[in-house]
Order: C-alpha cells, then structure tokens, then sequence
C-alpha cells in the first residue's frame, strides 16, 4: 500500500526519434552550405541584388531552423494516471472554473457557444467542484438567451449523458455521430429520442429568436439588454443557475458576465475579458484552477479534469506547473488537410519538442491555469507562501479596491476554501462582481502588466505563457488517449488569411516588446513565426535560388468540411488584396520559366547563368502554387478576379525589370 501512495500521478515519457534527429542536423548542415556559398560569391564580388536578398531571407530560415532544432531536440509527452488521484494521494477533488470566451453572436452564433457550454456542464467531475462563467464580449442578448434555454435542456442532458456514459456531450456533435438509436435498450431508444426532440426544438428556439428579435421580450431577467450596445453598455452579470444544496450529482453554476465598454476605454480585447472572468470567479468561487476555452472548442473527453489534475497536483513534479495545454483538434477537417489549417506538424513535433523543456507554449484555449500562477506568484512562493502580508494600499495597487476580491486573493494564496464556506453562493457576489467588471477597475493596478492576461498584442496567449515561463514556472502537455478538445477550423480562405494576420501581428507586437522571446529564446518559436512569412515572400521572389518550400494559405469553401463535397478543399478567390502576393509569385515564377524555355539571355553581360538548378526551382514553386495557376484559368469564385491578375502582372514587371538591372550592373 506505501509503495501505491508513492507512485506519480503522471509520467513524462520521452520519445526517441534517431531518424529524425539525423534529417534534421542534414538540413541545417545543407542550410550552412548555402550561406557558405552565398558569402563566398559575396566576397569574390560575383554576387547580385537578387543574391543579396536571397542571403538575407536564408539567414534568417537558418536562425529559425536552428531554434526549432533547440525546440523538438528532446521531445516528450505525459502519461496521467486518473485511476491514482484518490487512492491515498488526494483527499479531495480541487474545484475548478471553466471559463468560455465568446466576442460576437454573428461570427460565433449562441448555438456554438451553447453547446460548448452544456459539453463542460456535463463533464465527469462532481458538479459542486465546477462553475462555469461564460463571458460575452458582445453583450448580445441572443447570447444570454440562448445559455438561458440550454440551462433548462441540461437538467435532462446532463444526467443522460453520464447514466449511459455518451463520450461526446456535446449534443450537436452527438447527434450529427449517433444519427439513429438502433443499438441499445429499449429504454435507452426512448431517452434518446427524447433527448433529440428536446434538442431540436431548443436549437430551433434559439435560431428563431436570432433571427427575429421582436420576438423577444425584453422584460425580467433580459429587461438589462434594452438598449444595449455592443461598444457601451454597463457591467452585466447573471447567474443563470445554481446548484444551491451543494450536490455531486446536481448541475454546476453557470454565470453569464459581460463586462462594461465605454467607447474611450481600451478594452484590450480577449485579455481584458479574461482577467474580468478570473476576477469575478474569484470573488464568487475561487477555484484553485481555471480551464479556459473558445466557444467553439467542445470537450471530447469528459474526464480531462481529472487528467489535468493529475498534473497539476503531483506532489513532486506538479507545483511548479503555472497551466496545461491540451492540444487543438478539430473535427472539421478536410482528409489530409490541405489547408493546414490543423497544425499536425506543429502540435506532433514543436509542441511535443518544447515538452521536453519548459513546457508548451501556452495556446490560448484548451489550457488548465493555476490561479495562484495568474495572480503574479512565482513558484517558490506558491510552495512556501507569499512573503509577509500585503498591506492595504499595497492590495489596491495590485488587485485593485474591491475589498471581497482581495479577500479572496487572501484565501487562494492560503489554500482555503473561501467562497464555498458557510452556505455562501456565487450569488451573494452580485453587486462586488458587478464592480471589479467596470471599465476603470483596473486603473493603477497590475492587471495586465504583471498578472493575469497581459495586454498589449492582440495575441494574448503568448506574452501571458512567456510571462509565467520567465518567473521559473513549467508547462505540461496534456495527451489523453481520448481527445480532450475539438473545435471548427477557419472556414473560408479570407478567415484564414484574417486568422494568420491576427496572429502574425500579434507575434510581431510581442518580438519587439518587453516580453520578447529573445529574453526566453527556446520560447521563441511562434512570435518568429511572423517574420517568417515575410522572409518567405521575397525569397519566394527571387528566380535564381535553390528549391525552398512554399507557405501557401488555403481554405475550404464551407465553414464546416465535408468529404462528400465535390469541392471540399477547392480554393476560392476574390479582389481582397491578399490574393496579390500568391498571384504575383505565381507569375514571377512563369517569367522566369519562359524566359529560360525561349532562350532570352538576361545575364550575358554578367556572366550569371541560369542552370538545372534554378530551373528546377522555379518549376517546383509553381507546383506549389498550382491552385494559384488553376484559379488564371478558372471562373467565378474558383479564378482570380482580372483585377489581381493585372495588379500583379504589373508587379512582377516592375520586379523583373529592376532584377535584370541589378544583375547587369
């Protein structure tokens, strides 16, 4: 029995992989040939404009390459044992927050948002440790309407999912899974169509009142949404349900937040929504630990609480772990992903590889979060306890003036159970989550600069993950056997092109910022990720290189693949600006191939001559980019628009053009 007690509740196994190691170092080794060659044509003055900026680009592909290597060198993953958590090791279940983020009722309809929220509700966890907060960054009435209707619909989903042990507890994908009850008893036949027909008619209620809003009555607990705007509206916070005797078995809390807007106060986008979330769960339940996800990303496993937990409260390897990443995962993905949209590579070997350090990066949904790790603590006073007691100005300026809240902070510093105690409920805390939810709370205080969700880059993830890497803090993958998550992927090419852009600019604010990679540079990966694309483009440009691979941004015509669909995975063009850049790589690259194929000698003068090499460069960016060489040819939403067409003819002249003066003179 002793030796049971001892065992760990997790295990880090780490994955040897010789072949890779070996194709790796040849790349770099092949990287480091090239940049000799260049600066050797450099030095003997043999060298072009177009060489230059080859030499530039390559650099820095060798920089990066050189990162990932120090990245994936060693990766790993972790194996939980859930089966240990309460033999002997852990006296009691912790609670845990969920927190759900949405920002728009249009772009993330209510019927996504509330289908996330019944598959957390009936999460494999006793019910009395969960509360769920749902955050709406739109104030959308729709959205609290909906949340409203699902809270009736899970006292009957809830108890039929965990009596006949469903796995997917989301109903929309259960349903769209199991499309008839032909296996199973009789009486399970029954609830199942119960439960279908109940589900219908919810998503249809929900997608009436959507539609049409005069059917609403704004009276009661929807009279606050009157009026209402999106950019300037009050703190609104309702408790939509409770589980008042404290039961196990009963449904965990559900509370609807939408923090103030004022149109002269930066909202500082999901980070700000993030700290309001963690201010008012702390006041009304103060978990010990918070999973934050996307409204759109369903759990898959309803046992990951107990996975992550057996991270997060290992009693060697578990107290200096700040959060654990689960990976993302879709269910909506095109076999084989042709638009990359998934990032497989990413999460099998960079992700995987930073497990063998520090940890993950954190990836801004699917993440268990110490709350004593948000606060600001470090590791070494998480285990020993803050140093002295903060004095009341000293709380003011850190947490800000609500006296609950700092009340609470207290308590999660301590480890006690400050919100559960005595028969108090989350809505005892009404008016104190009202305050600490208002535009002007955090002025002066450190929110956002160093604790919490730090502002500052739209891509809030990765300065808030670096922040607690920088303090001494570790991170854990979390890989169940079973997927933990699954969410949609970009629909459409221009969400994509949107997403990327969001997050490249993001990353670029962070490079250049004070919490740059560069001061934790094995962390560094994602924020390099936006000169990346940058590099890629004019290497991309240049006729003359050696082969390179091309980053080509795709996307499906649905928001929702299908592998029945004829034109799954078809690309779609129009006149946004973005498509600019494809199309004139596109056609640099046929230039130069016809240029080669008639026989025009552009370099006589110079001496530089165009061989097999380059040929077969230019040949293999156009295989790259042959959806781009369909869309010349195509009509409709499958060509690119005349408009882009001339564009880029113009600006693969005018570089075509300067490249032939560089390389003469």
């Amino acid at each position: 029995m002793a030796n049971q007690e001892n065992l760990p509740l997790y295990d880090k196994i780490w994955i040897k992989r010789k072949f890779q190691r070996a194709i790796d170092i040849l790349i770099l080794l092949l990287l480091f040939s090239l940049l000799s060659f260049r600066l050797f044509s450099i030095i003997n003055n043999t060298f072009t404009i177009p060489w230059l900026l080859a030499f530039s680009c390559e650099s820095w592909f060798t920089f990066t390459w050189i990162v990932i290597l120090n990245a994936k060198w060693c990766p790993a993953v972790t194996k939980t044992h859930p089966n240990r958590l309460l033999q002997h090791r852990v006296q009691e279940l912790p609670r845990v927050d969920l927190f759900v983020t949405t920002a728009d009722h249009v772009l993330e309809p209510p019927i996504i948002t509330f289908n996330t929220v019944l598959s957390l509700l009936a999460l494999d966890y006793p019910a009395n440790k969960l509360a769920c907060y749902v955050s709406d960054d739109a104030c959308s009435v729709f959205t609290f309407y909906g949340l409203v209707e699902a809270a009736k619909f899970a006292k009957f989903w809830v108890p039929f999912c965990k009596k006949y042990n469903i796995q997917v507890r989301a109903p929309f994908r259960y349903f769209s899974q199991v499309t008839k009850s032909e296996e199973g008893s009789s009486e399970f036949k029954q609830e199942w169509l119960q439960m279908k027909d109940m589900y219908d008619n919810l998503s249809r209620r929900v997608e009436d009142v959507t539609r049409n809003s005069l059917s609403l009555k704004f009276e009661g607990e929807f009279a606050v949404f009157l009026n209402t705007e999106k950019r300037n509206h009050p703190s609104i916070v309702k408790v939509i349900s409770e589980n008042k005797d404290d039961l196990p078995d009963g449904l965990p809390h559900l509370i609807y937040v939408s923090r103030e807007k004022k149109p002269n106060y930066e909202h500082n986008y999901k980070a700000g929504a993030m700290n309001v979330l963690t201010r008012v769960s702390g006041l009304m339940t103060n978990a010990p630990f918070m999973l934050n996800v996307d409204c759109d990303m369903v759990v898959s496993n309803p046992k990951i609480i107990q996975h992550a937990v057996c991270i997060l409260m290992d009693s060697k390897k578990g107290k200096d772990v700040a959060f654990v990443q689960c990976f993302q995962q879709f269910y909506d993905g095109i076999k084989d992903d042709p638009f990359g949209n998934q990032w497989v590579a990413a999460f099998e070997y960079i992700i995987r590889g930073m497990g063998g350090l520090q940890g993950p990066y954190y990836g801004g949904t699917n993440t268990f979060h110490r709350r004593n790790a948000i606060y600001g603590l470090d590791p070494h006073e998480n285990h020993y306890g803050k140093k002295g007691k903060l004095s009341e100005k000293a709380s003011i300026k850190q947490f800000g003036s609500s006296n609950e809240f700092v009340k609470s902070v207290t308590h999660a510093f301590e480890g006690s159970d400050y919100s559960t105690s005595n028969g108090i409920s989350p809505s005892s805390f009404i008016d104190s989550a009202i305050q600490v939810s208002d535009c002007e709370y955090e002025n002066g205080t450190s929110w956002g600069n160093q604790m919490g969700w730090l502002y500052g880059s739209i891509s809030e993830d990765v300065p808030t993950g670096l922040n607690m890497h920088r303090k001494g803090w570790r991170s854990e993958c979390c890989t169940p056997d079973q997927t933990a998550f699954t969410g949609c992927a970009p629909g459409g090419l221009l969400t994509t092109m949107v997403q990327q852009k969001r997050w490249a600019s993001g990353l670029t604010v962070v490079f250049f910022g004070k919490h740059s990679p560069v001061m934790g540079i094995l962390f560094g990966i994602r924020a390099m990720d936006s000169f990346d694309s940058f590099c890629d483009l004019h290497y991309t440009y240049i006729t003359r290189v050696s082969i390179k691979r091309a980053i080509i941004k795709k996307e499906t015509p649905g928001s929702i693949a299908s592998g029945d669909n004829a034109d799954a995975g078809r690309f779609t063009f129009d006149e946004s600006p973005a498509f600019m850049v494809g199309t004139t790589v596109l056609l640099v690259q046929l230039t130069a191939l016809v240029v080669k194929i008639v026989g025009l000698d552009l370099e006589a003068s110079s001496g530089n001559g165009c061989g097999l090499g380059e040929l077969m460069g230019s040949v293999y960016l156009v295989v790259c980019y042959w959806p781009f060489l369909k869309g010349l040819f195509a009509r409709g939403k499958y060509g690119i628009p005349l408009s882009t067409i001339f564009k880029s003819a113009l600006l693969s002249l005018i570089f075509v053009h300067f490249s032939r003066i560089g390389v003469i003179s």
